[in-house]
């Protein structure tokens, strides 16, 4: 199993999240992730950096941990071409250390620039023709493709990636879980209920992935609030509270989600996520994905009014209890 720090870059602008991931490496994190977003959360209290210039600083700056986007969505602002020659970029910057986490995507990156925000059945199957397109750059094929959605014209990577950069997709609910299985070499997956996403997640990606004799990894990913009161949660917790509000895939104006949020109840929006106390409490919180979900990867995604001791503090005390937990210290 190995451990991996979000580098929220919703709440924090790009230097600040850039000595977060030294720090990372430094504590003992085995990877980084960072999202691919154009508008954050809110608009009030956020940042939003253009996560791939960042990740080839962060491929100079550190020099151990895996790099990994979650999640970018290859579908509108992008043709998947580009993706995968970003992708290919930041593996040979880092050395082999990058991995490619895909999703469907939120209106809240796409509608800005003037795209369309279609229903999930689009979205899945651009997936499918966009991930047949990136696979074959990235296995240095020249693609000639007139698709549905996409066009590739004697298109190949010239700078290739270094070795294999796998493609993870982002789940929620058995279709993607399925789709994952069928078409990528990872999932990641937002993980509340153990039981509940081994069965609608899980099985069906393992299910999916087995049919086609794959082998499969899982990243289990889990936000939680490190706060020693309900304050302090709360002031933790400011630029992401838009995320638990209502129609955040479909709605562009991080305004909007902000207005949405601050009209609901405080304790309501706590509610929705995992609010510990202290350090023990942390390590409880995540066990879960170690000892009954069996994750390859445990994504650690942690509000906190100080990031950076935050960080020392669970590479210290934190990351030890959950190795043992799995049988990795």
């Amino acid at each position: 199993m190995k451990l991996a720090w979000l580098c929220s870059h919703e709440s924090y602008q790009p230097e600040v999240l850039l000595d977060h991931a030294v720090l990372a490496e430094q504590s003992g994190f085995d990877a980084v992730t960072g999202a691919d977003h154009f508008h954050p959360w809110v608009d009030d209290a956020s940042a939003s950096s253009f996560v791939w210039s960042w990740f080839g600083a962060a491929a100079q700056a550190t020099s151990r941990v895996e790099l990994a986007t979650s999640v970018t969505a290859p579908l509108y602002r992008y043709h998947p071409g580009l993706i995968a020659q970003a992708a290919a970029t930041l593996d040979r910057l880092s050395g082999g250390r990058f991995i490619l986490g895909v999703g469907t995507g939120e209106a809240i990156n796409e509608a800005p620039l003037g795209y369309a925000f279609p229903g999930y059945r689009e979205r899945i199957a651009r997936m499918e023709e966009a991930l047949r397109i990136i696979h074959g750059l990235l296995a240095g094929e020249k693609l000639d493709i007139d698709g549905e959605y996409y066009r590739a014209q004697t298109a190949k990577l010239y700078s290739p990636p270094v070795g294999n950069v796998p493609v993870w997709m982002a789940a929620g609910g058995p279709k993607s879980a399925t789709f994952a299985g069928q078409h990528a070499e990872g999932l990641i997956t937002s993980v509340k209920d153990p039981a509940d996403a081994l069965e609608r997640v899980i099985g069906p990606y393992r299910e999916a992935a087995a049919a086609r004799g794959a082998s499969t990894t899982i990243m289990a990913t889990r936000w939680v609030v490190l706060a020693s009161s309900d304050d302090e949660a709360w002031e933790a917790l400011a630029p992401m509270r838009g995320l638990r509000a209502p129609g955040r895939l479909e709605t562009a104006d991080p305004m909007v989600l902000r207005e949405r949020a601050d009209a609901m109840d405080r304790q309501e929006i706590l509610g929705k996520y995992t609010v510990v106390r202290d350090l023990e409490g942390l390590a409880e919180a995540y066990r879960p994905l170690v000892s009954e979900v069996g994750a390859d990867y445990v994504a650690i995604q942690v509000a906190s009014a100080e990031p950076a001791s935050t960080i020392k503090q669970i590479g210290s005390q934190v990351l030890p209890a959950l190795r043992d937990w799995a049988g990795t210290g």
